[in-house]
């Protein structure tokens, strides 16, 4: 027997009488092309008035549409009692502070031990049906906000805010010196190192990628900054942050110049430099914000993170200057 979720309804108003119930679909609805493709595939998938049709019919003022999605689960996703923390729940949507070291999706040579395999879990422990549907990804030593779709059509419409710079999404970083100016984009094409493949490196012939920066707070040896991504590159902050000169504290792959540095002065420097990588083991960085508009009722929803422990950590031990080595601001 095929179950259903809740139904997404909409009633047709007085102006929109004569419309074909396609056009109210697609354009009143927002049901994507291979949505409504499923959609009529299924018994219950468009009704009007509680009676299946064809989408070519004419619809009349006060018509009852509704679209339901048949329930689905992740079969190849093992359930695993692992525990996350819940931002926000409803029928639609579940937002989650993932924490750092959790990978988000098993992967190969990771099948267990992710954050889906939690969650898989959890739906299952609540006899509730839904597929492990993320709706962006965060590294796996990246903490903070998650948003993660139940069904495929607010999976559709996130995703659509997504690519229409619709989503506000903002990051707090720890970086090494100061970068100049405190303030600004960098827009810096991003594309494959053609040397280390599971590398990004910024080239001109790399994909459009642009992140606003502002310093939030001054230490002796870093900053903090605070980031907002206005496009949605494979490690687009911690490449572009490289790439100005303040690479994120504890980055094993973008790692800071002077690793790579000589003589002295160097030495000096590299000894400063990692004592604070040192310091948290993983990139600094936390997905602080996730701002979007509710895919059913639209109105705009904020979710936020607070900082981990262990940035919290490596933040107080940044402030005590007695702590720390000058590292010079960064030149760009």
């Amino acid at each position: 027997m095929t179950t259903y979720y809740p139904p997404i309804a909409y009633t047709v108003p007085a102006e929109e009488e004569g419309m074909l119930l396609k056009t109210i679909l697609q354009k009143r609805m927002d049901v994507s092309r291979k949505l409504l493709s499923r959609l009529k595939l299924t018994e219950r998938g468009i009704t009007l008035n509680g009676e299946r049709v064809y989408i070519s019919v004419h619809v009349r003022a006060g018509d009852l549409v509704e679209i339901r999605m048949e329930t689905e689960t992740s079969e190849d996703i093992l359930p695993q009692p692992i525990p996350f923390d819940i931002l926000y729940e409803d029928e639609h949507l579940l937002v989650v502070n993932k924490p750092a070291g959790m990978i988000v999706h098993p992967t190969h040579g990771h099948y267990t031990g992710t954050l889906a395999n939690g969650v898989v879990h959890y739906w299952a422990h609540k006899k509730e049906r839904y597929r492990f549907r993320p709706v962006h990804r965060l590294d796996q030593e990246t903490s903070g906000v998650l948003a993660i779709a139940k069904n495929p059509y607010s999976h559709q419409h996130i995703s659509e805010q997504m690519l229409n710079g619709a989503v506000d999404k903002r990051y707090i970083a720890l970086v090494h010196g100061v970068p100049v100016p405190e303030r600004g984009d960098i827009d810096g094409p991003i594309d494959r190192d053609p040397l280390e493949p599971h590398r990004r490196i910024v080239t001109p012939d790399g994909y459009p990628s642009l992140t606003r920066y502002e310093v939030k707070e001054r230490y002796p040896s870093a900053s903090k900054v605070e980031l907002k991504l206005l496009t949605g590159r494979t490690h687009q902050i911690r490449v572009h942050m490289t790439s100005i000169g303040s690479p994120l504290i504890g980055d094993r792959m973008y790692r800071h110049p002077v690793y790579d540095a000589a003589g002295p002065a160097a030495a000096a420097e590299l000894e400063a430099v990692s004592a604070l990588d040192a310091a948290i083991g993983r990139q600094a960085l936390h997905a602080a914000r996730l701002i979007f508009a509710h895919p059913i009722h639209r109105r705009e929803m904020t979710f936020e993170a607070p900082l981990p422990p262990d940035m919290e950590e490596l933040e107080a031990r940044l402030r005590k200057p007695q702590e720390t080595k000058q590292i010079p601001n960064n030149q760009t």
